[in-house]
């Protein structure tokens, strides 16, 4: 078996490969016709196996990288360790405000990416070989390849199948821009490991990896320009949202060229030298480094998906509301489906497919309730509709917002960037949809999510007590604004004269 070798090359990452793609791991006896076959060892395919292996399915996973997926490898786990260590950097010089000492960190770049890599080995055993054999799975590594509509082939062996799922993820899809694969770049699949930090970075495509890596490596000192074709940052939130984490970048010295098309790049010894157009004329930036983050491209290469009769489009597997490819034996969940690419949404797909696989379900993937956050700081997190879908569906809705600047907590912890919004039906109140702004967006957005998922309305929030001081009480606070508008002229009138009679 090849042997997965990981830069760097020390304790962490090699324990990290014992784990996910073992060396030494000899592939088991093909046991029959499986009730199912996974392709894809990330989030989608690990939590079906572990689904269906506890029902009781002979179950097989096929991985021919490592286990755990973009989320363990080079997504979730490793940038939330760096956003975490850029926070701690930041605070350490910004405590002037709470009286406390401050000046510059001097930041260990390499003690922060070795933190990371042992953090990412710590995490790792969950979605380990060994565990998922421990369940019952049949694990093997290597390429997967259908060879026909019921049975995959992986090093030789054919397993055949009553259903199989494909759930081989997306990878960092490239731009085509001259020049650029021939500079010093980097992607999501790359940049972790990195030991020493480039000095001047820029960062191509201004979505939430771009964002959270270039305010990171802002406040482990690099020198950081984000560059997007959208003129604003985030561009797939609200507009309000991403005003506010462009004033927060810019105080923190990001530079943001929006609104503008990368050219071509060229070369100067070690300097990358980027063209680009803005307002119709050619502007030139040195860098030392390029981060591209500019979308996602489903791995659907060489599987064999022909044979099997199963159909892709340019997002990735073709699927219908069930989540069932062309073939009806073969389903797609996760980034490979061309849904939403997060990590609870591959969760949650794979879900669907296990109760329609197995036990006739009609449940579709349409009915669920998606929340989303980005980790830059402040966060922004959603769940639901944004304004403009409720405005293209027609819906006669009402919207709240309430400024962190109100709120007690985020006042008391000088953290107060951002807003709390919720946008709700007129007539019956329901919540419709919600945004956060702030700091620890990602954790307060479940709340709206149980909201919205169970058709809960704004006097069901009012009614419910938040602890106080938190920034959770945002949502209540806008909850008793939709009370106060019931009060209308007529209404206060008559508890006037209720309750001068009772005096």
């Amino acid at each position: 078996m090849t042997k997965l070798t990981l830069a760097p090359d020390d304790e962490h990452n090699r324990a990290l490969a014992r784990l996910t793609h073992p060396a030494d791991w000899v592939n088991p006896t093909p046991r029959g016709k499986y009730n199912l076959v996974i392709v894809g060892a990330g989030t989608a395919g690990l939590v079906a196996a572990a689904g269906a292996a506890g029902l009781g399915a002979r179950v097989a996973l096929i991985e021919r990288h490592q286990s755990g997926g973009d989320c363990l490898n080079t997504g979730c786990v490793p940038s939330k360790a760096l956003i975490r260590a850029a926070r701690a950097a930041y605070d350490n010089a910004h405590g002037d405000d709470f009286g406390l000492s401050h000046g510059a960190p001097s930041v260990d770049f390499g003690a922060v990416m070795e933190r990371m890599r042992r953090l990412r080995a710590r995490i790792a055993p969950n979605d380990s070989f060994e565990r998922f054999q421990g369940l019952g799975v049949d694990m093997f590594l290597g390429d997967a390849r259908f060879v026909s509509p019921s049975c995959v082939e992986v090093k030789g062996a054919l397993l055949d199948f009553s259903k199989a799922l494909i759930a081989t993820g997306a990878r960092a899809a490239m731009p085509s821009i001259p020049g650029l694969e021939q500079s010093r770049y980097y992607t999501n699949e790359t940049v972790f490991s990195l030991t020493e930090l480039p000095k001047r970075w820029l960062f191509i495509g201004a979505g939430p990896i771009g964002c959270e890596l270039a305010q990171s490596f802002r406040r482990f000192g690099a020198e950081v320009t984000v560059m997007g074709l959208d003129p604003s940052l985030l561009p797939k939130e609200d507009s309000d949202a991403s005003d506010v984490l462009a004033a927060r970048f810019a105080r923190e010295g990001i530079r943001m060229a929006l609104g503008v098309k990368p050219l071509r790049v060229e070369h100067s010894g070690d300097t990358q030298v980027v063209i680009f157009e803005r307002d119709g004329k050619e502007e030139r930036l040195e860098v030392d480094a390029i981060l591209v983050a500019t979308g996602r491209a489903p791995n659907i290469e060489s599987l064999g998906l022909e044979a099997a009769g199963v159909a892709t489009e340019r997002k990735g597997v073709k699927v219908d509301d069930m989540l069932r490819s062309t073939n009806s034996n073969i389903y797609a969940s996760g980034d490979v489906a061309g849904l939403w690419q997060f990590t609870h949404a591959a969760d949650a797909t794979s879900r669907i497919v296990l109760q329609n696989a197995f036990f006739w379900g009609r449940k579709k993937a349409s009915t669920l309730t998606i929340p989303w956050a980005t980790y830059t700081d402040p966060e922004i997190a959603h769940v639901g509709l944004y304004e403009k879908d409720a405005k293209e569906r027609g819906i006669d809705f009402v919207t709240y917002t309430v400024q962190l600047r109100e709120v007690d907590r985020a006042i008391l912890e000088s953290d107060d960037d951002g807003f709390a919004r919720v946008h709700a039906d007129r007539g019956s109140g329901r919540i419709l949809g919600a945004t956060f702004v702030g700091r620890d967006a990602g954790e307060l957005i479940g709340e709206m999510a149980l909201a919205v998922t169970n058709g809960l309305t704004l006097g069901k929030l009012a009614a419910t007590v938040h602890p106080y001081p938190t920034r959770a009480e945002a949502w209540k606070r806008l909850a008793d604004q939709h009370n106060r508008t019931r009060l209308t002229p007529f209404v206060k009138r008559l508890f006037e004269r209720l309750l001068s009679w009772r005096r």
